[in-house]
């Protein structure tokens, strides 16, 4: 679909615009990368008019964004889901979070951190009662692992801007630490095993970047890369731009075994005892019966950690 209004048709960015230039659209493909990917859902999460949702996810499936598969017959229903072309816009979403965290929600300044009680943090720590789509990212244990581990009750889940680098993320506030954060959960990986906790690392890293890093390190736990910043998008996970490349700020998720966010920390301004953290809520979720609370303890978690009580995530 090329862009017939504009006074250069050969520019692509109005070519873009022509398909993704309205407001609605880009709502849209947001949320069908978080798994709302059926009519009801999106007009519900949208709060959208279904005529102009119709409009819309016709115009975004003859522009090869998106496609349509049944998942019900008599009547036929249909989900929508991302095609490469579709995809391929994920950096662009996580782009327009990052200006706006940081110039609209934020007051400019280039961080790798968050104010505990700003709206960055607040977008975060909601995701506890979310589900974590099904994806499937390069790692260093496999050619591709899916960030919640199906075989464990609990998943621990944490994101870090960049390891082994000695120029870039760390001279960002709050980027510093990150092979540091690795050795630290490295260290404890022996009692999240003892506790039945999967743990797994992600960045925005290439694959190539971390297998290195793992090797040297001898990392024995999952680091996914999210090049393609598909996780990043489906969580709406905050980011900051550094040299061309969107790097993850520093989180942890635990994660049930019905792919629902259970506890999150964020900001992560003390590393130890983040990792200390992440192993007690990942056991304390493990041995309760299914359906009870995960609460955070200790006065240090009051404003940086968010647990879910007992109730069931969304479907």
């Amino acid at each position: 679909m090329r862009a017939t209004w504009s006074p250069d048709p050969d520019c692509a960015i109005a070519a873009a615009v022509g398909v993704i230039g309205d407001g609605w659209n880009l709502l849209i493909l947001r949320d069908v990368a978080r798994g709302v990917d059926r009519f009801d859902a999106l007009a519900a999460a949208l709060r959208i008019s279904r005529k102009v949702l119709t409009l819309r996810l016709a115009q975004l499936v003859e522009a090869g964004v998106l496609h349509r598969e049944p998942y019900q017959d008599g009547p036929t229903r249909y989900a929508y889901q991302l095609t490469a072309r579709g995809r391929d816009l994920l950096p662009v979403l996580v782009a327009l979070q990052d200006w706006g965290d940081r110039w609209l929600l934020g007051d400019g300044d280039l961080t790798a951190s968050a104010r505990r009680d700003g709206p960055e943090a607040h977008r975060v720590r909601a995701l506890v009662g979310t589900p974590v789509p099904v994806l499937h990212l390069p790692a260093t244990t496999a050619a591709s692992t899916d960030p919640v581990d199906p075989a464990a009750r609990r998943t621990v889940l944490f994101g870090y801007p960049a390891t082994g680098l000695s120029t870039g993320p760390d001279s960002i506030p709050g980027a510093a630490g990150c092979t540091l954060e690795n050795r630290l959960f490295a260290a404890a990986y022996p009692r999240f095993v003892a506790a039945g906790v999967a743990l797994r690392g992600f960045s925005t890293q290439r694959a190539d970047e971390q297998a290195a890093f793992a090797a040297a390190e001898g990392i024995a736990f999952p680091l996914l890369s999210d090049a393609g910043l598909d996780l990043i998008a489906a969580l709406r996970l905050p980011t900051f731009r550094v040299s061309g490349v969107e790097r993850v700020k520093r989180v942890v998720l635990v994660v049930d075994e019905r792919r629902v966010v259970r506890a999150v920390r964020y900001p992560v301004t003390d590393i130890a005892d983040a990792v200390d953290w992440a192993l007690a809520t990942g056991a304390k979720g493990r041995t309760r019966a299914r359906g009870t609370s995960t609460a955070t303890t200790g006065a240090s978690q009051r404003h940086t950690s968010l647990a879910l009580p007992g109730r069931a995530g969304r479907t």
